[in-house]
């Protein structure tokens, strides 16, 4: 088996396999989020840290007009590719989900898959809700989805799933190296194995994530009064069913509306 040290998100193909399992969850769970807590008519969506684009071609597809951005240029470019493959016109665009101005406002955007931890300070952070609220119009809803650390360590540190496409497989194992909640920094290790009929190969990574505590992630939020804290879900995604953030929470959808 080839081994390769990379970094997973110029891989956009096995990205999108590897994380693509939970989008009918995620894609319901929107659409209800829209229908229940938008204080608008939702028909402009916008993505931070777009990736591939594995929700906004699906939003597409329904009638919505999408826009994403991104900081791997690759991600970008599979992800316009697979909107130009619908007819439409590549939307997605490389930049600094910390660091932006949409050309016009949007109804609703969505930051999933613990991608807001990979701003790696306070400032990034803050600057990050910041342009969200900017790029929002009055009640539309922003969806941001993290682990969050609870004061007792979790159980478990560690993953492993599998997933398949045609001829392609990816087993992926997922792991915690180091988490150190006083310096807000957790290191992960993850490794995907790639099976086609003709080729194995492994990649290598590592992600840096910046730690949140529910009161740490709350103290944050309340430093951009314009998004207020609708509901909080799990990752179950059951938008009947919210939960109450206590020192316990690790799985939190956070549905905010710009006021």
């Amino acid at each position: 088996m080839e081994i390769v040290k990379g970094n997973l998100y110029d891989y956009p193909a096995y990205y999108d396999l590897v994380f693509g399992a939970d989008w009918k969850a995620e894609l319901k769970f929107m659409l209800r989020c829209f229908d229940r807590f938008a204080g608008r008519a939702v028909h402009r969506i916008f993505e931070p840290a777009c990736g591939t684009g594995r929700l906004l071609h699906r939003l597409a597809r329904r009638g919505f007009e999408v826009s994403g951005l991104d900081l791997n240029p690759r991600a970008v470019a599979y992800c316009n590719a697979r909107l130009e493959r619908l007819g439409l016109k590549g939307s997605a665009r490389v930049g600094d989900m910390a660091d932006f101005r949409l050309p016009q406002k949007v109804d609703a955007a969505m930051n999933l898959i613990n991608s807001f931890r990979h701003l790696p300070d306070e400032r990034s952070a803050e600057a990050h809700l910041e342009c969200m609220s900017r790029a929002l119009n009055r009640g539309g809803l922003f969806i941001l989805a993290l682990h969050l650390s609870p004061l007792e360590p979790p159980k478990n540190d560690e993953e492993r799933w599998s997933a398949r496409r045609g001829n392609l497989c990816v087993n992926t194992r997922l792991w915690t190296r180091e988490r150190d909640l006083r310096r807000r920094r957790e290191a992960c290790g993850m490794v995907l194995d790639i099976y086609t009929p003709t080729r194995s190969q492994r990649i290598c990574d590592e992600l840096i994530f910046r730690t949140y505590t529910r009161t740490q992630f709350l103290r944050l939020l309340a430093r951009v009064p314009d998004l207020e804290l609708v509901e909080a879900f799990d990752f179950t995604y059951n938008v009947k069913s919210p939960i109450e953030l206590t020192d316990s929470t690790e799985d939190a959808a956070f549905v905010l509306r710009k006021r």
